[in-house]
């Protein structure tokens, strides 16, 4: 299928690895001119190179710290007039409540909420001049389904979630969506740290862990990276451009509820 997005330009935060880059090859591979993103100028050249060989399109690294205002002015101003915006950050620690203090809230606001609104805030009024804009959020399956383990991520990514869901309903007149990827148990570099902390949780060794994660998923395995990423780049398609305002869950089937 033809997506009718070559030509357009796309920056994906945290994309050196897991599932920003995921996004970033699946964009690439449709055409579209890339602007990746992460604080390691080695890592993300190193991307950067896979993703040229592999699709044969351009592709710009962008070091910058998206949890700081400099580093998103520096993201904008390589590509200010982005067609495409994925925003993406590393997910908190997982813990337990009564250790998160005000400090903590702080710290995965700044993290995981508030650098996707403000590099949208930045892009926003571009797109909708120009009549064509789509915005995907990763965030996490934990904004519909909750675990104690991990409410500083529910909190912050539950928060951008509602700030999203508003700003769709008014720039959808313009062409523009805004959208949110749910991810639950895709075999990333994440994937590996939570399988390691089952692991020192239970006593047990790595292969035991993991079989126990997938044992969590209706489909019994790992999600992929590149599904994950081909779900994005549909969500940037010009097909695309009645859905928006929606939480998509890439879980294998194992959300229990119906809405």
């Amino acid at each position: 299928m033809d997506l009718h997005i070559a030509g357009r330009k796309a920056i994906v935060c945290a994309s050196s690895q897991g599932l920003g880059h995921a996004c970033a090859r699946s964009l690439s591979r449709e055409g579209v001119q890339v602007f990746i993103n992460g604080r390691d100028a080695t890592r993300l050249e190193a991307a950067a190179a896979l993703i040229r060989a592999e699709t044969g399109q351009p592709v710009v690294p962008v070091v910058a710290d998206i949890t700081t205002e400099a580093g998103r002015a520096r993201l904008v101003a390589a590509c200010p007039d982005a067609d495409i915006l994925v925003t993406n950050n590393a997910g908190p620690t997982p813990g337990r409540f009564e250790d998160w203090d005000h400090d903590a809230y702080l710290a995965v606001f700044e993290q995981n909420m508030l650098p996707a609104v403000l590099l949208i805030r930045a892009l926003l009024a571009g797109m909708r001049q120009r009549q064509f804009g789509r915005v995907v959020n990763i965030t996490s399956a934990m904004v519909k389904s909750p675990n104690p383990h991990q409410g500083l991520s529910t909190a912050a990514r539950t928060a951008l979630t509602a700030v999203c869901k508003a700003i769709s309903r008014e720039v959808a007149v313009d062409n523009v969506t805004i959208n949110n990827l749910l991810p639950e148990r895709i075999d990333t570099g994440r994937q590996q740290y939570l399988i390691e902390r089952q692991a020192r949780i239970d006593n047990s060794s790595l292969e035991a862990a993991r079989a126990k994660l997938v044992d969590t998923i209706a489909a019994k395995r790992f999600g992929r990276p590149e599904e994950f990423g081909d779900m994005c780049a549909y969500l940037c398609s010009a097909q695309a451009s009645y859905i928006s305002g929606q939480n998509i869950q890439l879980d294998g089937g194992s959300y229990r509820g119906i809405v």
